[in-house]
């Protein structure tokens, strides 16, 4: 019942890390016992995800139809009434590779690295575009190399040899390119938090992984960072007012905070922002799809979470910074909630 979403490690008086706790268990348990279908499918899902990008419309369809969808739910042992993700129209890499073709040299403020996870690359092209063009409206020289997979996945479900391997050639790649000078971002909290915790454990290269962390940020530090050296400030952003509702991603508030986010979202001079005061979402990556724990799943959503969006009026943005806990919002409440930074970007004075 563990949701993996590694509260104990800032709430326990012991830091008692029981999301590593559990990965190493499952991994211990699958080494003597075997890897079922459905935790190889959860693990594997950016490879599926590729798969299904080759054919988005097909995909989706099959997603969305009552019959096929119902058949993929019970043999897989989903929870029928949880909506599956659909995929994009277009990857975040096929975006990145026709931007490089009509890259315009210009003096910029920074380097900086933009980490392409998977759940961005596949599901949330928009939310990667949007990070994209906000940063170069803001000046930023955003800079793209090829790398693999976070490895969330695989930890998530305890395939802790694939996750190892992925650190390594993550590392591998971004030694010699992550600096302070040119730092690398990401998008999904869940992906570049691994830089920053679990490769640290599970890197052979501690040294390079240890450097590679201290200059990895969310976004939304990146961003706030910026703020405070005064190199973004509000007078590049619209008068107009908003309320919006935040709610943060567990391995952020446990890692980091989720001030970074609530920096970013009051940066345009007249939004007001509120922090939900909630916990995990519930969602917790493949948590909430699997049958058994589904209605789990939902009443930790109605804790705190589902009840502050419903009791929030339609002209209240209702923001989430988790792919998952977007997906949980949408399907406790019927409401759309939006990144920070699609936010911030349309808030944008052009």
């Amino acid at each position: 019942m563990c949701l993996s979403c590694k509260a104990c490690a800032s709430e326990c008086p012991s830091s008692v890390d029981v999301a590593s706790l559990k990965a190493e268990f499952q991994y211990q348990y699958q080494k003597s016992n075997g890897v079922s279908l459905r935790t190889k499918l959860f693990a594997y899902n950016n490879r599926l995800n590729h798969l299904g990008s080759q054919f988005p419309k097909l995909s989706n369809f099959m997603f969305t139809n009552g019959f096929t969808s119902s058949v993929l739910k019970k043999s897989l042992g989903i929870a029928s009434k949880r909506t599956l993700p659909l995929i994009s129209n277009k990857s975040l890499d096929k975006v990145i590779q026709e931007l490089k073709n009509k890259q315009i040299k210009n003096e910029f403020k920074k380097d900086v690295y933009l980490y392409t996870d998977e759940f961005t690359n596949h599901l949330d092209t928009n939310i990667g575009v949007d990070t994209i063009e906000l940063l170069k409206a803001l000046n930023y020289n955003v800079k793209f190399v090829s790398h693999h997979e976070s490895g969330r996945s695989f930890l998530s479900k305890g395939l802790l040899e694939q996750a190892k391997k992925i650190a390594n050639k993550n590392v591998s790649i971004f030694k010699n390119l992550i600096s302070e000078q040119t730092p690398l971002i990401g998008i999904e909290p869940s992906a570049i938090l691994t830089f920053k915790d679990e490769y640290l454990k599970l890197a052979d290269d501690k040294a390079s992984a240890q450097k590679i962390a201290k200059h990895t940020f969310l976004i939304e530090e990146f961003i706030q960072q910026e703020i405070e050296l005064g190199h973004i400030t509000s007078n590049q952003f619209t008068q107009e007012s908003k309320t919006i509702k935040f709610h943060g991603h567990c391995h952020q508030k446990a890692l980091i905070n989720q001030l970074s986010s609530f920096a970013v979202l009051n940066l345009p001079k007249n939004y007001k922002v509120t922090i939900i005061p909630s916990g995990c979402c519930g969602m917790a990556g493949s948590f909430g799809y699997e049958k058994e724990h589904y209605d789990v799943s939902m009443q930790i959503g109605e804790q705190t979470l589902f009840p502050a969006v419903r009791n929030a009026s339609e002209d209240v943005l209702i923001s989430a910074n988790g792919t998952s806990c977007r997906h949980q919002i949408k399907d406790g409440t019927q409401r759309d909630a939006l990144h920070p930074i699609t936010i911030l970007k349309n808030a944008l004075i052009t």
